[in-house]
């Protein structure tokens, strides 16, 4: 046997299949059931194909796929399933044998494979799937697999927050919170690009002390992957609107005024899609990508022109810090952009420890207690001696391995937060020292009312504050009479807890983290996807009864009424063995 010495070194592991498992089997599903198959359809690079590829491994499947290249020319797509020479009648009789069939990029078929799909869709035996990309033109034939209700459709979103993590944690082992937005925010959700950019900066990555996670400083290592997706973007450009790209680039992480810019150039640069114009006219560029790329390939002199002076950027970071000081003054921690800061980090600079600890508290009180032990840590990095870093760091950490157990003579003054009495249940000694909403909650927990738990919960998660309105809900869960009101608050408990970073808190412990059966589960994903209860019956082989029968007892269980609950039903863990 020969080995290559260029595959056996450049080969790399495959990129592991995790955040998808639930689409993953309903898939499959739609491929045993009376339906005859799917439509999965999302965004370029948000892992339809390996989707689907996992979907049917291990079965007899036959694959097609369209190209630009073969568009205009008939059958192209199928020509390795078909004779040389054939008719559209000829091609259904031809290809209905096929037990399973894989289209993969449909919406680049030619338009006699598409129509062929599509009668295959209507007359034959096979099992379809079928994958298109959201934003490009559809051949007519294959979007009325649809729209005419010939196949359910399964629309992927970009992979979430806590998945992409997952995602991340199964390729390259536990990176810390920062990383895993930077990589989040450069792929912009394509997980193909995630995967390039892992890979180039997988040997960056340095330890972080005391965690067991690992984290990455320092400039976009530019790879010729990285190189060529946007190069056939920025390549097209003339040198006027080449200009504008680059004093685009040299201002981040700052946004640019459209005044001091040419206007035609603009106009241009925005209509084909490479750049930005906020609701307040500020101007940037389309991707994160392209900044570090047309740096890049600036001259010396071109940057020393470009460049800001450090004053500006130093000015920014202060306008951030009293933008967040002034929220959370305000009790409103919704999400804040703060692209200076993250810029900084992300580049390796010094990070000021009075910044550092204003931006780990934010995290702090919008529950990404892991986000916010990394900016504390970026802090001290630049400040080891900085009070308030290492308070919040203290803090972050303790959240995570919980706050402890209550004690029965706590003290409220030794508390540097009073509020903390009310999340460890001791409202009574600190409901004088609150106001606002926190005043609320202290009443409502003094009270034991279970909805007013609720309504404040409600308002706590409105006002960003994810991890204390799941605490809200678990409180209630205590305090209602009513057992279907309980199980209703438990939920929304659980999903909020579950986008917190790993927070284990006293009002935390006591959730039980789902009470859904297999079969609840595998019906309320199809119900939350979007099919009806008869499509749902013919996909798993029930009847419509059945199906109606298991969500009303799923609405049950974790206190929901109707389909409107579905997106965060969805999210209710399956049932864990006693």
């Amino acid at each position: 046997m020969m080995t290559y010495e260029r595959d056996a070194t450049t080969l790399e592991l495959p990129w592991p299949f995790a955040g998808r498992e639930d689409e993953r089997e309903l898939v499959r599903r739609s491929l045993t059931g009376v339906r005859r198959g799917i439509v999965v359809t999302g965004p370029a690079g948000c892992g339809k194909t390996r989707l689907v590829t996992e979907a049917v491994r291990g079965t007899d499947c036959a694959r097609a796929a369209g190209t630009p290249e073969s568009r205009t020319i008939p059958f192209a797509a199928f020509a390795h399933l078909l004779p040389e020479s054939v008719t559209l009648h000829r091609a259904v009789q031809s290809l209905s044998g096929i037990r399973t069939l894989l289209v993969d990029d449909a919406h680049l078929l030619d338009d006699a494979s598409a129509a062929l799909v599509h009668q295959l869709a209507v007359h034959g035996r096979t099992r379809l799937l079928v994958v298109a990309t959201d934003g490009a033109p559809v051949p007519y034939a294959i979007s009325r697999l649809w729209t005419g209700e010939l196949l359910p459709r399964l629309a992927l979103e970009p992979l979430p927050e806590e998945e992409t993590a997952r995602l991340l944690t199964a390729g390259a082992g536990p990176l810390d919170a920062l990383t895993v937005n930077r990589l989040r925010r450069l792929s912009q959700g394509d997980l193909r690009l995630l995967r390039d950019l892992l890979g180039s900066v997988r040997g960056l990555l340095a330890p972080v002390p005391d965690t067991g996670e690992r984290a990455w400083r320092g400039p976009v290592p530019l790879t010729a992957a990285i190189r060529e997706r946007t190069a056939s973007v920025l390549g097209r450009s003339c040198p006027l609107e080449r200009e504008t790209l680059d004093r685009l680039a040299f201002a981040e992480p700052l946004p640019s005024d459209p005044d001091d810019l040419d206007l035609g150039a603009l106009e241009v640069l925005e209509s084909d899609g490479l750049v930005e114009v906020d609701d307040r006219g500020a101007v940037r560029l389309a991707h994160p990508l392209y900044g570090p790329v047309l740096r890049a390939a600036a001259g010396r002199l071109r940057a020393r022109r470009l460049a800001r002076t450090p004053q500006v950027y130093a000015a920014a970071l202060d306008a951030e810090s009293a933008a967040l000081a002034r929220r959370i003054d305000q009790a409103d921690v919704r999400a804040v952009a703060t692209p200076v800061g993250e810029w900084l980090v992300a580049e390796g600079g010094p990070l000021p420890g009075r910044y550092a600890a204003v931006r780990a508290r934010f995290a702090r009180l919008r529950g990404e207690v892991r986000e916010a032990a990394a900016w504390a840590r970026e802090g001290l990095r630049s400040d080891p001696g900085d009070a308030s870093c290492r308070t919040e760091l203290d803090r972050a950490r303790a959240t995570v391995d919980s706050l402890g157990e209550l004690d029965p003579d706590l003290d409220p003054e030794a508390l540097t937060d009073p509020y903390e009495a009310v999340r460890l249940g001791a409202p009574e000694k600190v409901a004088d020292r609150l106001g606002g909403v926190f005043a609320r909650h202290a009443d409502a927990l003094a009270r034991a009312d279970g909805p007013d738990l609720d309504e404040v919960a409600g308002e706590l998660e409105r006002r960003g504050y994810l991890l204390f309105a799941a605490e809200a809900h678990a409180q209630a869960v205590r305090a209602h009479r009513d057992p279907r009101a309980a199980r209703h608050s438990r939920t929304r408990a659980v999903a909020l807890a579950r986008r917190c970073q790993g927070a284990r808190t006293p009002a935390l412990s006591g959730l039980v983290l789902g009470e859904l059966t297999t079969r609840q589960r595998q019906i309320v994903t199809l119900a939350a996807a979007g099919l009806t209860n008869r499509q749902i019956a013919e996909r798993l082989t029930l009847s419509v009864r059945t199906v109606g029968n298991h969500l009303y007892s799923a609405y049950a269980r974790l206190g929901a009424s109707d389909r409107g609950a579905l997106p965060w039903l969805a999210q209710a863990p399956e049932a864990q063995p006693a």
